[in-house]
This record gives C-alpha cells, structure tokens and sequence, in this order.
C-alpha cells in the first residue's frame, strides 16, 4: 500500500527508451534536415537540392559561334561584344537606332569601347541609324534602296538568328493601354522586316522581361499573326553573356552631379527569350548546349521554368 502511494506521489513517470537507441550528431542534422523539407513541402515549397538546382540550370544559348547573326537594337552594344570577346561569334552584323557613335555614346559613354571590340573582329560590324521597323533585309539580292518595298523578290535571306533584346519604344506615353499598343506596333513591324533576312533554317529570337505589362503584349499571338510560330522559350540569364549590361531606351540614368549611376538594372530582372520560326519549318539547332528541340506543335512549353 505504502508502495504504491510513493509510485503515486513521484513527480514524473520514467522515460520510454527508444530500442533503437540515442541519436548521434548526424543523425540529428539528418532527421532535422528532412523535417525542414517536410514542412517546406506543407509550405509548397521545394527542398533546398531542388531550389539550389534551380538556380544553378545551364544557360541556354541560342545561337553558335558559326552563325550569322544579326542584333537589332542592341543599346549600348555590351551584348554584341560580349559574343564576339566570349563567345567567338566570328559574323556579327550589330544595328543601332543613333544615327552616328557620337549620338550613341551621348546615350551610353561606354559604347565607343564596344564597338572598338565588335569591329576589332574582321566580319562584324556595327551599322548605325537601323530603325527596327524600317530596316531594309539582309539577303544575297539587296534592294537598292534601305527602307521598307526595298528588297529583291528573288532574294533569300542570309542570317541564321536575327535576335532583339528587350525591344520597347521608350516613354511614349505613360498610359499602359498606349504603351502596350506602342509596343505590339513595334513588334509587328519588326516581324514584318526582319522574316525576309531569315536564312533558310534561321530563326528569330525576342527577349522581355517577365511580368506586366510585358506579358500584356501577346508576344505569342503577334508572332502567330506574322506567319511564325514558337518554337520554345526558355529563361534568358544575363550572367551568361560576360560584359554585357542591359541598355535602356533613354540611355544611362544620372544623378543631379551628372554623374552615371543609379536606377535599376535590368539584367538583375526575371526575363524570358521566345524563338520563333517561320511557320511549317523547324530552326537548325544551333550547338548541343540547347538540349533536344522540342515539338513546334508544342509552341506554349519551355526548356526552363
């Protein structure tokens, strides 16, 4: 009796011993580490091997050094360089908006070092005052004259990728109706300009930013209506092309000093590159670091997420 009342009157009930015995310390970082990623999968959230690979996927490059390739609107001129300096492209046709250096370099001061880089290079070249909806085709027949009716019915075109990088026309309005409408123009008639420079096999690549209002621009439905197709998407990683700093329309932002500097950097955005072809007709697949060529059918997937 007095035994049990003693039993009774303890303050605590002896521990369960576990039969598989104390856990060691990297059995406690292990059982620690997968109740992370339990509750991460609650959360919807991915565990930390499948977000580090995320963040770590190879950059698809669209092009190789062998192509002949034309830059529309390439800015300041960091991406042209940075394929002629780092990646050995070796037929670069560069195409500005500015009518001369002297106005580029007004917009971007470090332009005049690229274009020293692009045209130290025998086959590229850097054209000055293209209007991206006016631009006469790049063929084996040119027209005689440069804008748009110019070309040569007869001719073929000759470059492999035809890529513009983040177009957009600038602050025409601060409307976002305007600015989408401004834009799909743009698009529309670079479409229209730069299918008869294609080569047969070429392929046009489009990069923008993610997001509104650029996903307001039915990129996908402009291209379908000009007679092409997507032929895959992917993400578009700035850190791939070495040099390269995205240029914006109205050049470098300055401070009151006049000094370059400030305002956001645009390689440090979420963007996407959309390659398009004309329709019934697949692009040659230019270098084994794209992976297998998806469907043309499947015009609405993505190599990368």
């Amino acid at each position: 009796m007095g035994k049990k009342r003693k039993l009774a009157q303890g303050s605590a009930r002896p521990a369960k011993i576990s039969k598989r015995g104390p856990l060691t310390g990297s059995a406690k970082k292990l059982t620690a580490a997968g109740a992370k990623s339990q509750q991460q999968k609650k959360q919807g959230g991915a565990p930390p091997q499948q977000q580090q690979h995320h963040q770590h996927v190879e950059p698809t490059i669209p092009f190789s050094p062998e192509d002949k390739i034309l830059l529309v609107g390439d800015g300041d001129l960091s991406f042209a360089a940075s394929l002629v300096e780092h990646h050995y492209c070796a037929d670069v046709t560069a195409t500005v908006f500015e009518k001369n250096l002297e106005e580029l370099v007004e917009k971007y001061p470090q332009a005049s070092d690229n274009v020293a880089k692009i045209e130290s290079e025998e086959d590229c070249r850097v054209l000055f005052g293209i209007d991206a909806t006016k631009m006469a085709p790049f063929t084996n027949k040119p027209g005689r004259g440069k804008g748009a009716g110019s070309e040569n019915v007869n001719a073929q075109g000759v470059m492999d990728r035809i890529i513009f990088n983040f177009p957009h026309v600038g602050g025409k309005s601060t409307d976002v109706n305007r600015q989408v409408r401004y834009n799909q123009e743009l698009l529309v008639s670079f479409f229209a300009r730069a299918i008869p420079s294609l080569a047969p096999g070429g392929s046009i690549v489009v990069t923008l930013f993610e997001g509104e209002p650029y996903t307001l621009w039915n990129i996908r439905d402009l291209a379908r209506h000009s007679g092409l197709q997507v032929e895959r998407s992917f993400r578009f990683q700035a850190i791939a092309y070495p040099g390269y700093h995205h240029a914006r329309t109205l050049g470098v932002v300055r401070n009151r000093s006049g000094e370059v500097g400030g305002g956001w950097k645009g390689e440090d955005r979420s963007a996407r590159s959309y390659i398009f072809v004309k329709k019934d007709s697949e692009s040659q697949p230019p270098g084994p670091r794209n992976g297998t060529k998806r469907s043309r059918k499947d015009d609405s997937s993505s190599d990368e997420e």
